[in-house]
């Protein structure tokens, strides 16, 4: 009894201290976030679970969800808003700036290294025995994540229904979008035909069907003459992109490839794969991939221009719509909405998983380094960010 009161005294003196510096915790998180946080989206956010709900307890694990369903309906990069939902609920205005820069930087400045021994040398460092033992340890963090999310985000048989649906939907290569809203308007369809049931009325009587447009975002080029390179097209450019783009980073390739090598002929397709390459080998967001082409196009310049742009729309996005997810889970409709949304999410989530465990776990060695992580993790609450490292060191002596 007394070992319980001295670590319940403990974790309340720690929430205390933590409660009186807010925004000092927000930059210390968000940049080891963005120094270890590999394997794209998925497990950057399968990362801020494991530190802010599991370990911080700065969110629930319903607000986790939803701002993880906010994120899904808006453009940019999922993980990056992410982070900058959690710092503005966490520390208003402040925390929205520190969490989102200091969850890019880390990865901007390691990019802009690589870039530069790129441009000097021609090639890209060797990574492949880093990644060798990085990919499972994430992968353990994943599984974990998604086993503390299930129950908030399926609370339901109807939200059952709908991450099933939207895990064979995703399997079947249907556009996220389309699988979101499926999920959000299915389960709100539900609820409003229950709420017109207890009512005593027919909620077929009334009901009009008009065809819901989806909006589709497609790349399009005029032609293929040649542009001189300058910083305020490649700004202007990387803001549209940053603006406009839905679903996984790696949508961005399409968009890279249609205007910066077809259409401007300022990169070709080598210098394109290898700046791809360079945002999935790289801790943080995939959209550094973009500080990589700004770095090769314009040096240090071109790199930040390149940057800013790409990721100032998820800053504008957040901030605009942050307020409004605690009203939308207060209303029965548009939470019902959001909780379809929310298990699609939880389902994408899912199939992302998968497809980074075949590319994880490829031997006898890499699936003994995803137990022994999924025990540290589960048994002994081992963070997160020193078995990453330990990931990458047992990859260096592996591989």
């Amino acid at each position: 009894d007394k070992r319980i009161r001295a670590g319940q005294n403990c974790n309340l003196d720690a929430a205390m201290n933590s409660s009186k510096r807010p925004l000092k915790d927000i930059i210390l998180v968000f940049l080891k976030l963005g120094t270890i946080g590999f394997g794209g989206p998925a497990a950057l956010v399968a990362l801020m679970e494991d530190e802010v709900v599991r370990r911080r307890r700065w969110l629930s694990r319903q607000d986790f969800l939803d701002l993880l369903g906010a994120v899904h309906v808006i453009p940019g990069p999922n993980s990056t808003e992410m982070a900058i939902y959690i710092g503005q609920r966490r520390a208003g205005w402040p925390g929205l700036l520190a969490a989102g820069t200091c969850f890019i930087l880390p990865a901007a400045f390691i990019v802009t290294a690589i870039a530069w021994a790129y441009v000097r040398y021609g090639s890209l460092p060797q990574t492949s025995a880093v990644l060798y033992g990085v990919k499972p340890v994430v992968m353990a963090v994943i599984l974990q994540a998604l086993w503390g999310l299930a129950g908030s985000a399926i609370k339901s048989k109807s939200l059952a229904i709908v991450g099933a649906a939207g895990l064979l939907l995703s399997l079947a290569g249907v556009n996220e979008l389309v699988i979101l809203f499926a999920g959000g308007l299915s389960i709100l369809f539900l609820t409003w035909v229950r709420r017109r049931i207890k009512t005593g009325m027919n909620p077929f009587l009334s009901l009009q069907i008009a065809p819901l447009p989806l909006a589709a975002h497609l790349a399009v080029t005029a032609g293929t003459t040649a542009v001189s390179f300058s910083l305020l097209p490649l700004f202007l450019f990387f803001l549209k992109v940053g603006s406009v783009l839905f679903g996984s980073g790696y949508v961005l390739l399409a968009f890279l490839r249609a205007d910066l090598v077809t259409h401007w002929r300022w990169l070709n397709e080598d210098q394109l794969l290898d700046a791809v390459a360079v945002g999935q080998v790289t801790p943080g967001p995939l959209f550094t991939t973009a500080t990589f082409i700004g770095y090769v196009l314009g040096g240090f310049p071109g790199a930040f221009w390149a940057t800013l742009g790409i990721f100032l729309p998820a800053f504008i996005f957040v901030a605009v719509s942050g307020p409004f997810v605690p009203k939308i889970r207060q209303s029965e409709m548009a939470g019902a909405f959001l909780d379809g949304i929310v298990a699609a999410s939880f389902s994408l989530m899912a199939v992302v998983s998968l497809q980074l465990g075949r590319a994880a776990l490829v031997d006898v060695s890499t699936a003994l380094l995803l137990a022994v992580s999924l025990l540290l993790l589960v048994r002994f609450r081992v963070n997160s960010a020193w078995l990453v490292l330990g990931g990458a060191l047992a990859g260096l002596i592996l591989y």
